[in-house]
């Protein structure tokens, strides 16, 4: 590997298009990248500050700048894939190719056999695939086999072991579903005609064969033969049936891929529909992790690629959500209206919908990785300086000014901490004043954990709008706070999101998974703190009613709650046993009362 110093490294890259790739001290490949201009792209690696951190990381580790000038952007776009493939560098994105997708293989040989199978065996057979489910397969072999009669057997039936009289029918004959080749009952020539039309149906182009079978049922019917007609227009009804059933778009619309791109801070999602005849033939959606904080275009573009290469694609024309270069060759197509936008939305629906399955999975089998996920979003969803693993909520409760409390719940990497909760009796405000309240419960909690030494929230949500943060903001600057912790207000109308001195609020998507957590600890706040003030009134009310006999005072009403638990049971109690707790004198005047 080069000793040279990167400054010279960088000094003899070209202008040209081409693949660079960087290299650690031991040789080991870090990063392969394209690009339109090499010596203004690697060169900005070294000469601007990297935002994204592990981007940071890399640029220190890089040791030795190789590069390949290639003729144009298009084969850049090629090379540097197939070096990801096969070197997986630490710093790329991860591209696996998977070898065990089923497909679908016409046997080279005499009265061919068309079956399912995960093996390419390079015998002159022909394979339609790759499929990415078993079930599409089954569907399309069942369609077949219940308009082609086709053998199963594996015999060799060459012309001489026919003539020769070495096979004999099978159950399969006589059950209707092969017309008996083996015994020479059926002639090479027609059946070669059913795989020309099979061929067609699992291309997606249904026309040859419904021509075909309509072309027997008339000329059956002319020749009064009704019941295999009447079998003939069965088999057309079904190849209709599921030729509706598939159509998507106009007929017209065949040979073209689609691409969609679905992404969050640290995966991308890129989903592949292949057109042919209006119908889609194939679906596949790719799972992209990123490594440096990579962008939609160049990860669509990576996509295009490898998705292509791994099904064989050789459509010539691509509908895309947005333009990105491509390989020459292939043009592209970014639809607005109609048929075309169509399938690049249903493209879309398609990634969303595996992106939210793979979101389910995740959170049973991976809960480290959704947390990482959940917080990266949230991060900068919410423009923060780091991710919000602690979180803490507040929310005041008075219900007709009376008995004034506030509650504080914690959140950790998304999930509620239930022991961490915490509720306050307002001490210093009279009345309904949910200003002052905020202020102060904000202000008596940071200044308990500063005085104990506990780590502080990296977030800490107000529910309420610019008044209540305002308030909030109030005690954090008498702590020494502000600025050192985020804070924001969410208000429950419509639902804003505001930012300290930011008099516009940010509206969240309302499916957001960000807007879902705030709204989350907003109304666990809401619960726990309408919990405690519900409990604090109801004693107070046990405790009047009691107080109010009488001779009973607060002690006495606090000793009886102890030892019977309730008003109702004191109510229940004979003298006697009142008596035992405080007295007969006070148990005779709570008896009388009662009762």
């Amino acid at each position: 590997m080069s000793t040279l110093s990167i400054e010279v490294q960088l000094s003899s890259l070209p202008d040209n298009p081409g693949v660079y790739q960087f290299f650690d001290a031991d040789g080991k490949m870090l990063y392969a990248g394209k690009a339109k201009n090499l010596k203004k792209r690697v060169s900005s690696y070294f000469t601007r500050k990297q935002e994204y951190g592990k981007t940071r990381v890399m640029v220190k580790k890089i040791k030795t700048i190789k590069h390949v000038v290639v003729p144009t952007e298009s084969d850049a776009l090629l090379l540097e894939n197939n070096l990801i493939k096969k070197h997986q560098p630490r710093y790329n994105v991860l591209l696996r190719d998977d070898k065990s997708y089923p497909w679908i293989c016409i046997k080279d040989e005499r009265f061919p056999r068309v079956f399912m199978t995960r093996r390419l065996i390079k015998d002159g057979s022909e394979y339609f695939g790759p499929y990415t489910s078993v079930k599409t397969i089954k569907t399309i072999l069942d369609l077949i086999r219940s308009i082609y009669p086709l053998r199963t057997c594996n015999y060799d039936l060459s012309e001489e072991k026919i003539a020769a009289g070495k096979y004999k029918v099978c159950l399969e004959y006589h059950l209707g579903n092969c017309k008996g080749p083996c015994e020479g009952l059926q002639t090479a020539e027609e059946y070669e005609g059913q795989i020309d039309d099979i061929r067609a149906i699992i291309k997606g182009n249904f026309s040859s064969s419904l021509s075909n079978l309509k072309k027997q049922m008339k000329m059956l019917a002319a020749e009064m033969k009704y019941e295999k007609a009447q079998r003939i227009k069965e088999k057309i009804e079904v190849l209709e049936n599921y030729q509706a059933k598939s159509l998507i778009v106009n007929p017209k619309i065949s040979d073209v891929d689609v691409f969609s791109i679905v992404s969050d801070e640290t995966h991308a999602y890129i989903n592949f529909l292949q057109i042919s005849h209006g119908l889609v033939v194939r679906s596949h959606t790719m799972e992209i992790k990123k490594k440096l904080d990579e962008t939609d275009e160049e990860l669509l573009q990576l996509g295009i690629i490898e998705i292509r290469q791994r099904f064989g694609s050789d459509s010539k024309e691509l509908y895309l959500p947005f333009a990105v270069p491509v390989e020459e060759g292939l043009r592209v197509t970014v639809p607005k209206l109609g048929d075309k936008r169509k399938l690049v939305d249903l493209s879309t629906r398609n990634a969303k919908f595996y992106r939210q399955e793979r979101f389910k999975q995740i959170k049973i089998t991976d809960p480290d990785r959704h947390a990482k996920r959940i917080m990266a979003q949230m991060k900068a969803d919410l423009r923060l300086s780091e991710e919000p693993r602690h979180i803490e909520c507040f929310d005041n409760s008075n219900i007709q000014g009376s008995d004034p409390v506030a509650a504080c719940v914690v959140f950790r990497n998304g999930k509620p901490s239930k022991k961490e909760y915490r509720h306050f009796n307002i001490k210093t405000v009279s009345g309904p004043n949910d200003f002052a309240s905020m202020e102060e419960v904000v202000h008596r909690r940071y200044k308990r954990m500063l005085n104990e030494n506990e780590p502080l929230p990296q977030l800490i949500v107000i529910d309420g709008g610019k008044g209540q943060l305002s308030s909030a903001l109030k005690s954090l600057e008498r702590l020494g706070l502000r600025g050192k912790i985020a804070i924001i207000g969410i208000a429950k109308r419509l639902e804003e999101i505001y930012f300290p001195d930011d008099p516009i609020p940010l509206y969240l998507d309302k499916k957001s998974e960000t807007l879902k957590i705030i709204q989350q600890l907003r109304n666990e706040a809401h619960r726990f703190g309408i919990t405690f003030h519900r409990n604090k009134r109801s004693k107070k009310a046990i405790d009047s009613e009691l107080e109010s006999i009488e001779g009973i005072g607060e002690k006495t009403a606090q000793q009886l709650l102890k030892e019977f638990k309730s008003v109702k049971r004191i109510k229940e109690a004979s003298i006697d046993h009142l008596a035992k707790s405080v007295g007969m004198a006070k148990a005779k005047k709570i008896y009388e009362s009662f009762h």
